[in-house]
């Protein structure tokens, strides 16, 4: 069982898909760490040896900012725009989509679940 960065990676995936399973690490930034500790991206994780897990847990501690770091200074990014109260800040106040979507349909994931308001009712004729 490999343990890096405070994650145990699953031992029967490829070395490239098994490092995404830490946070702030993606497939691109996964192969770059396994080619520069010299590890064959297709080599499963239960086949690492402690030498190049050793190698990866260096690289991944000196190089990349993941997991505690990495969501503290994303909470720390959301909190500055709240306090400047800019146009981000105030959507991510709001709770609505902060990059531009449409928000009339789609948009449920960041708006929750729908809430139904009645229809008007059509005034009564004289």
């Amino acid at each position: 069982m490999a343990r890096i960065a405070g994650i145990d990676l699953p031992k029967n995936k490829r070395g490239e898909i098994g490092l995404t399973y830490i946070y702030g690490i993606g497939r691109s930034t996964a192969v770059y760490i396994l080619t520069k500790a010299g590890i064959d991206p297709s080599k499963k994780v239960n086949q690492w040896n402690d030498d190049e897990q050793t190698a990866i847990r260096n690289i991944i501690s000196n190089e990349i900012k993941t997991e505690g770091a990495l969501r503290s200074e994303t909470q720390m990014n959301i909190k500055r725009l709240l306090d400047i109260a800019c146009y981000r800040g105030l959507r991510h106040r709001k709770g609505l989509p902060v990059r531009g979507q449409r928000t009339r349909t789609n948009s449920r994931t960041r708006k929750g679940k729908r809430k139904t308001v009645a229809g008007k009712k059509k005034a009564a004729k004289k």
